[in-house]
């Protein structure tokens, strides 16, 4: 079967753009992302660590430094190397995940996901008080919690894989079919 002039006869592909092109997007996403959350905590601990919290945005935004143990909200703060296995395995699934990919959403959203987890996970990893036991970070107070550039890209990693899958898009870019009778988003 042939397609019509500049179509693609595979599902999922966008103009003649390949896997790689969707593996290199997701790659560009976890280094920028990963490379801000790096440079924004050292300048966190730098300028922050042993001061008062810096009002931004007056009982909306403020900077306030400290050093998590636990996950989201501090939970988990005595599973510290629970957590740190479980990071370590999201991220190696993460990277086989990315060698199917063939959607810009996707390729985004595991991009955000990979940075988070790697950025938070390196705090785990060479951050006081042992390796795979360091605290992250946070330094970014929303007024009910304080988190990092991680716990961003982490959130809208969430938000798109949640979209994407709800949208039934696959990782290779192919949409699920709709049951009879349903409608089509």
């Amino acid at each position: 079967m042939q397609a019509a002039r500049g179509a693609s006869l595979s599902p999922g592909d966008d103009h003649g753009a390949t896997t790689r092109t969707y593996v290199r997007l997701f790659a560009v996403v976890t280094v920028l992302v990963f490379v801000l959350d790096q440079v924004t905590k050292v300048i966190a601990v730098e300028k922050l660590q042993g001061r008062e919290s810096i009002e931004l945005i007056p009982g909306v935004l403020s900077l306030t430094f400290l050093r998590n143990p636990g996950a989201a909200l501090s939970a988990g703060a005595g599973f510290t190397l629970l957590l740190s296995l479980v990071a370590i395995a999201v991220c190696v699934g993460v990277i086989r995940a990315a060698t199917r990919l063939r959607d810009k959403g996707w390729a985004i959203g595991l991009g955000l996901l990979l940075a988070g987890a790697l950025g938070n996970l390196m705090d785990r990893i060479f951050r006081e008080p042992s390796p795979l036991k360091g605290h992250v970070v946070d330094f970014i107070d929303y007024g009910v919690f304080v988190g990092n550039v991680a716990d961003i890209a982490l959130t809208f990693a969430a938000v798109i894989i949640v979209w994407r899958a709800w949208r039934g898009v696959g990782l290779d870019g192919t949409r699920e079919e709709k049951a009879p009778g349903k409608k089509k988003s």
